[in-house]
Formats: structure tokens, C-alpha cells, sequence
């Protein structure tokens, strides 16, 4: 990955995201038990398989924070990357729920619930409309910038 730029780290982790969270929609409609995928099994897999690419996905954001910070404010940079990272994360469970009730998803009506699937699933992709505000900082890998000597990136602590 120190040879591949940052924005093209998360435009595809994004791209991939999507097929990989539509896979829920063969647990709402049960065919995974038709693969011979017990429900059970595959939730974990499913889960799992999406934690990790959502790791995969933050830490190019934590290294374009490291080129960007300017020394001495580190850790102010990070605390706030957290706040910044939680406050999404609740912001997205707001919306959520909001979703789930305005399509009427209840736990007793899943009528709507790969509709509310499908949604969420595809609204992930709306950061990248932003993506074009890394132009130029996020354009180049690790290895190119430690090849600069750009400062932090000489591979020296």
C-alpha cells in the first residue's frame, strides 16, 4: 500500500464497500440458507468482512493527517480526527434510524428492509463527490513522498 496513493486507497475502498454491504440483502431474503450459508455464519463473516475493510479504509486518512500535521500538534490532530470520526458515526445512526422509521421498518415489518439496505449501502459513495479535494495532496503514495524526503516520511522516527 506505500505505493499506492491515498486517494485512489479511498476511492476504491469506498467502490468496494458497496457490493461487499449488499451481500446483507442475501440474509434478508434468506438466500443465503439456499448457498448452504447458515444465518449465523454468515452475519460473522459478514461483519467481519466489513470491519476490516472499514480499517483498511480509515488508515489512508490517518497518514494524509500525518503529511498534513504540522510538528508538535499530533496528538491534537488525532484526538480530533477521533471526535471528527465519532461524531460521523453517530450522525450516520441518526440517519439511520430516521431512515428505518420513515420507511416504516419496524420489528414486526421488514417490508422495506432491503429498500432501507439498498439505501444506506449506496449513500456511502456520496463522499465521493469530495474526493476531488485531495488533488494534489492525496495523489501521491508513501513511498513517493519518503522518496521526497518530505518531512515524517523518510521512514526515521
Amino acid at each position: 500500500l506505500k505505493r499506492v496513493p491515498i486517494k485512489n486507497v479511498l476511492f476504491w475502498t469506498s467502490i468496494a464497500s458497496v457490493p461487499l454491504g449488499l451481500t446483507q440483502l442475501l440474509l434478508i431474503s434468506h438466500y443465503n440458507r439456499e448457498l448452504g450459508i447458515p444465518d449465523g455464519a454468515f452475519i460473522i463473516g459478514d461483519d467481519a468482512v466489513l470491519s476490516i475493510l472499514g480499517e483498511f479504509a480509515f488508515l489512508p486518512t490517518l497518514v494524509l493527517a500525518a503529511r498534513l500535521c504540522p510538528p508538535g500538534i499530533e496528538a491534537v490532530l488525532f484526538a480530533t480526527l477521533m471526535s471528527i470520526y465519532n461524531g460521523a458515526s453517530t450522525v450516520g445512526t441518526e440517519v439511520g434510524a430516521a431512515l428505518t422509521k420513515a420507511l416504516n421498518v419496524t420489528e414486526t415489518d421488514f417490508s422495506n428492509l432491503a429498500l432501507l439496505t439498498i439505501i444506506c449501502n449506496v449513500s456511502s459513495l456520496i463522499p465521493l463527490v469530495l474526493i476531488g479535494w485531495l488533488d494534489g495532496v492525496g495523489d501521491e503514495s508513501q513511498e513517493e513522498m519518503e522518496a521526497k524526503g518530505i518531512d515524517g516520511f523518510d521512514g526515521k522516527e
